[in-house]
């Protein structure tokens, strides 16, 4: 636990003082992540919006708000999982992460994702799940999950697409229902390959 704690803390450094893309010019604060070292339950967002880019956590807006109350839902506990965004630093006007942006920037979260080796891990929309299953729509892909190996990938819209659309809302709070299932292993994954290019990646996935 302690090692693991080091490690992600280490992460964190690096991430803080990152300038392998534009992003960090246009940034008030890098937002590397936070939660459990031994997490079962990974969440991804898509990147920092601006109440994050002000303090440098994770989720802490709107959208973030709506992942707290769903995790309380649902019996999840915020302080037990772990949840970072695909890049690290704000994209400005909340744009989708440029392609070389996620680029840059993927080394961080699959050193994350090797250090705390979650069971299940949850891609918070489009941007998320691209690294996971390429060419897939997040309106086919929500609510299966997946294997990959020794994971579970278990898409799910992001919450700020759930804040702009009731029906949305609807699908994410019930797509949420199942997470509890999934960590219990009472829903049967796909079996799935994970493809983003790079095989040496793939093997800490």
């Amino acid at each position: 636990m302690k090692k693991k704690e080091e490690l992600l803390s280490q992460i964190d450094k690096v991430v803080r003082t990152c300038h392998k893309c534009r992003l960090w010019r246009t940034a008030t604060h890098a937002v590397p992540g936070e939660g459990s070292a031994t997490a079962e339950v990974m969440f991804i967002g898509e990147g920092p919006g601006y109440h994050e880019d002000k303090i440098g956590r994770p989720f802490v807006g709107r959208a973030g708000k709506l992942l707290d109350q769903l995790l309380d839902k649902n019996g999840l506990n915020r302080a037990h999982v772990f949840i970072t965004n695909v890049v690290k630093h704000r994209p400005p006007d909340n744009r989708a992460p440029m392609k070389d942006e996620a680029r840059a920037c993927m080394p961080y979260l699959l050193q994350q994702i090797k250090v705390i080796n979650p069971k299940i891990i949850v891609p918070l929309g489009r941007s998320a799940l691209e690294i996971f299953l390429k060419d897939t729509l997040i309106s086919e892909a929500h609510g299966i999950p997946y294997k990959s190996g020794n994971r579970v990938i278990f898409p799910v819209y992001h919450p700020a697409a759930a804040l702009r659309s009731r029906s949305v809302m609807g699908i994410l709070d019930k797509d949420f229902g199942n997470l509890p299932k999934i960590i219990r292993g009472e829903l049967q994954p796909q079996e799935v390959e994970v493809e983003n290019g790079d095989k040496n990646q793939l093997k800490l996935i």
